[in-house]
């Protein structure tokens, strides 16, 4: 099978079935460098193909939370009182830019996911949105 870049799901699943043929090739083989081609072909295809969108700012605040063992309480100091955490989870409140700034310098949660706005899906070419160069965002303003 001579390699090409997978554009129509009947390509897809020849080129998984021989990956599956060549599973057991050697590294540094002529087999081994062709199912490393080919997977890397059906990765660009899957990319394409089956996007996985960013996850909401809540859903990711939550899997934080989940991965930390942190609980409400624990957002406090990020979101402000417990009425809001719960809010914010509740998705009855949105994150201020305050609370973006806290939630990422704290949690580590990226800026473009607390970014988002309410059921956005990621871009069509799978870039997350650029983020000025120049923000200051200890001054809520463009340099």
């Amino acid at each position: 099978m001579q390699a090409k870049i997978v554009k129509t799901e009947a390509e897809y699943n020849q080129t998984l079935s021989r990956i599956d043929d060549l599973m057991g090739a050697l590294p540094d083989t002529a087999e081994g460098d062709e199912l490393e081609l080919l997977v890397t072909l059906v990765e660009m295809y899957e990319e394409k193909a089956y996007p996985i969108d960013l996850p909401d700012a809540v859903g990711a605040i939550k899997f934080r939370m989940d991965q930390q063992n942190l609980k409400q309480k624990d957002l406090i100091q990020y979101i402000g009182s417990k009425s809001k955490v719960s809010e914010v989870l509740s998705g009855k409140r949105q994150l201020s830019l305050s609370m973006i700034r806290k939630l990422h310098a704290g949690l580590g949660i990226p800026a473009g996911v607390l970014l988002q706005e309410p059921d956005c899906q990621r871009p069509p070419d799978g870039i997350l949105p650029e983020i000025p160069e120049g923000l200051d965002w200890q001054r809520k303003a463009l340099i």
